[in-house]
C-alpha cells in the first residue's frame, strides 16, 4: 500500500459534510435537490450509497468531487473545504485527490490505454507518468493490453483502463457511480472484484453509488438517501476477498 498519499495524516476525515444544500433552477423553477445532509467519512472507509433514482445520489457525488458547488453548507473533502475554492483551485483537488468512475467509460478513443492512464499523471507534471500508468495497468491485469486503443477493448477492458486511470494518482478518495452500469452481470461482478481489491492496495476511501443492495453491503457502511436527505445508514457485510479474483479471467 502506498500510505504516503493516501492516508490523512492528522486523523482528519476524508468526507466532512455539514448541512449541505444544493439548489438547482429547472424550466419550472427553482428545485431543492440536496436538503440538509450531514455525513463524515473517515479514511479508509467504503461507503455505499443508495436510493431511488432522483434521491440526490449522484448531486451528492458530484458535490464531493467538486463539479458541483453547494448551494449553503460546509463541504471538507480530502483536507479541502471545497466552498473556498474557485474552479482552477476544484481542478487541481481534483486532479490530485479524487478518483472518478463513472458508468461511462470516458477514455480517449485517439489514445492508446497507456496513454489514457497516462494523461492526468502528465498533467501533474510527473516524470514517470508511463511508468506509474504501466503500474496500475498490470495491477488490473491489463499488461498486454498497453498499446490497445478504447476501440479494441471490450466494455470491461475499458472499465478496467478506467479504474487504472483512476487509481494512477493515488488518490485519498475515490468516488463511483455505477460503475457497472454498462456491464453484464459477471464482467460487473469481477469490475468490482477489482475495484475493491484496488482500494485495499492503496488504503484509498472509496464512495459507491450503486442500486445493487448486494454490491453495496460489500462497503463497510450503507447510507440511504431519499428525498435529498440521508434516511438512514446500516454496517455492510464484507463478503469480498481479493484472494478469489482472477486477473487473468476478468473481461
Amino acid at each position: 500500500m502506498d500510505g504516503s498519499q493516501t492516508g490523512s495524516g492528522d486523523g482528519a476525515p476524508v468526507i466532512a459534510l455539514t448541512d449541505l444544500h444544493l439548489k438547482l433552477r429547472g424550466p419550472t423553477g427553482e428545485v431543492n435537490i440536496l436538503r440538509g445532509i450531514d455525513l463524515t467519512v473517515p479514511q479508509g472507509e467504503t461507503l455505499g450509497l443508495v436510493g431511488p433514482s432522483g434521491s440526490g445520489k449522484t448531486s451528492l457525488l458530484m458535490v464531493m468531487s467538486g463539479l458541483e458547488g453547494a448551494t449553503s453548507g460546509q463541504v471538507m473533502v480530502a483536507g479541502k473545504d471545497l466552498t473556498a475554492l474557485d474552479e482552477d483551485g476544484l481542478a487541481l483537488f481534483r486532479r490530485d485527490r479524487v478518483g472518478i468512475v463513472f458508468q461511462a467509460f470516458h477514455l480517449i478513443p485517439t489514445m492508446t490505454a497507456l496513454e489514457n492512464v497516462a494523461v492526468p499523471l502528465e498533467f501533474a507534471g510527473r516524470a514517470d507518468a508511463f511508468d506509474r500508468a504501466r503500474e496500475e495497468l498490470e495491477a488490473v491485469g491489463l499488461g498486454h493490453r498497453l498499446g490497445h486503443y478504447p476501440g479494441q477493448l471490450s466494455g470491461g477492458e475499458q472499465q478496467r483502463v478506467a479504474l487504472a486511470r483512476a487509481f494512477a494518482v493515488r488518490p485519498r478518495l475515490l468516488l463511483a457511480d455505477e460503475p457497472t452500469g454498462n456491464l453484464d452481470g459477471q464482467t460487473g461482478a469481477r469490475i468490482m472484484d477489482l475495484m475493491f481489491a484496488q482500494r485495499a492496495r492503496h488504503g484509498t476511501t472509496l464512495v459507491l453509488i450503486t442500486h445493487d443492495m448486494d454490491l453495496a453491503h460489500r462497503c463497510d457502511r450503507v447510507v440511504h438517501v431519499k428525498d435529498g436527505l440521508i434516511t438512514g445508514e446500516e454496517p455492510g457485510e464484507h463478503p469480498w476477498s481479493t484472494e478469489s479474483i482472477s486477473l487473468e479471467a476478468a473481461p
